[in-house]
């Protein structure tokens, strides 16, 4: 007989065809993730609009902050700078172009670059040093050459709580000529994104006077301000690894719980694996958080570590708990039936309860029953008192003497399987 099987019924699919849905899944995963990289270069663009800018409205000295590295535990700040020049005949000649504009390039004349007012230069730039290529004639950018790096001490009176920390930073910058005559910076720039923090400048002009022998003297300055905050990827990220993190702290607890509640040892024993995991699993996804700070929070990290070291410690107590009772009780073990061939059942529970003994309110249906269970303890051998008296089908072979041998009742004969006594026979043995 072939069964029915309805039109709309579902199979399972294969392994096979799981295991290439679950590729296919993965690779268009990877490729989705790849586009994340488009427009990485999004400060290339931005520079190349400020610099023309500049050459056409306001040529000069500029100032390119292309590297900012944030240490949020000094807290400082280290700024890696390149000395160029835009606008006609500020610029060495050549086909050297700042990021893509021809109207930029390597300054034409000496300077040295004063950070915050220090008294030494942090750099100082000399153009008949810059190497020159004999195939194509052209000027060669040497980074030591051209560029300088200042290092600067964050404001961290908004620096809060990871992560909605945020630094500020002002610091003012200044160039001289070889002859000490002031050479004005028309733009201080830096990049706008960093793998952690997001940078956002704005630079002024300002002037700082100093005063020698021959009276005052004014400096042309310029000043940039800074506010580094992280990112909202950023804080998304640190704020899923915080919630993960009490997630965990507060599935200790739960086990903790779960451990109280069970009699065996071996179940509390996974369990405790499962809290030693966390405990560990808690400071490696703290550190993985982006430019992390220190171990030093008091509303994540600490309660999170003692809230998992403490139900550790619990389900050890449990643990040890359990094991003194059972040194004082050992568990009555039954031996366990091997695999394939079951053990009989103990033979205690394999006895039938003996019925009750009759009263005078007896019915005729457990007086009997009581006397075959009698009878049937009388034929298995055992002592019954008062004894059973069994008189035999054929008187003939009636014995007055209580013997321990299989004896018939009357009115049944032997052999006869559909007899109810032969019924309650096989049943209790």
């Amino acid at each position: 007989m072939v069964d029915y099987i309805p039109t709309n019924q579902s199979s399972p699919l294969r392994g096979a065809i799981i295991a290439k849905l679950a590729l296919a899944v993965s690779l268009i995963f990877i490729f989705t993730v790849c586009f994340c990289f488009i427009g990485t270069d999004v400060d290339e663009d931005y520079f190349k609009k400020v610099l023309t800018k500049t050459a056409n409205t306001d040529p000069g000295v500029v100032l390119l902050g292309e590297s900012v590295d944030v240490d949020v535990d000094e807290p400082s700040i280290t700024i890696r700078w390149s000395i160029l020049a835009c606008g006609e005949g500020l610029f060495l000649p050549g086909p050297v172009a700042a990021h893509g504009i021809h109207s930029c390039g390597l300054p034409s004349q000496p300077l040295r670059i004063f950070v915050d007012n220090d008294p030494e230069p942090a750099a100082t730039y000399d153009p008949t040093k810059i190497p020159l290529s004999r195939d194509t004639g052209s000027w060669r950018s040497t980074q030591n050459l051209v560029q300088f790096d200042s290092n600067h001490v964050l404001d961290v009176h908004e620096a809060r709580v990871y992560p909605f920390d945020t630094y500020l930073l002002t610091s003012t910058l200044r160039a001289l000529s070889d002859t000490n005559e002031t050479v004005p910076i028309r733009k201080l720039l830096t990049i706008a994104i960093t793998s952690s923090f997001d940078i956002d400048t704005d630079d002024s002009e300002t002037y700082s006077t100093s005063t020698t022998g021959a009276g005052t003297v004014t400096y042309a300055s310029r000043d940039i301000d800074m506010r580094v905050a992280r990112p909202t990827s950023a804080r998304i990220f640190a704020l899923t690894l915080f919630a993960l993190n009490w997630m965990m702290a507060h599935a200790t607890v739960g086990l903790v719980f779960m451990c109280k509640r069970l009699d065996d040892v071996r179940p509390i024993f996974k369990h405790l694996l499962s809290a030693g995991a966390i405990l560990i699993a808690i400071p490696q996804m703290r550190n993985s958080m982006p430019d992390a700070p220190g171990f030093d929070d008091t509303i994540g990290y600490f309660p999170q570590m003692i809230f998992a070291g403490i139900s550790t410690i619990l389900i050890l107590i449990i643990i040890i708990g359990h094991e003194l009772d059972n040194l004082r009780e050992p568990p009555v073990i039954l031996n366990q039936p091997t695999k394939g061939h079951p053990s009989p059942p103990p033979a205690a529970l394999n006895r039938v309860r003996p019925p009750p003994t009759p009263t005078k309110d007896s019915s005729s249906m457990e007086i009997a029953q009581y006397e075959m269970y009698r009878a049937m303890q009388h034929v298995k051998g055992e002592y019954v008192f008062p004894p059973v008296q069994l008189i035999p089908s054929d008187p003939s072979a009636a014995r007055s003497s209580h013997r321990r041998t299989k004896s018939a009742m009357p009115g049944i004969k032997e052999g006869s399987g559909d007899s109810r006594f032969s019924e309650f026979l096989s049943s209790m043995t």
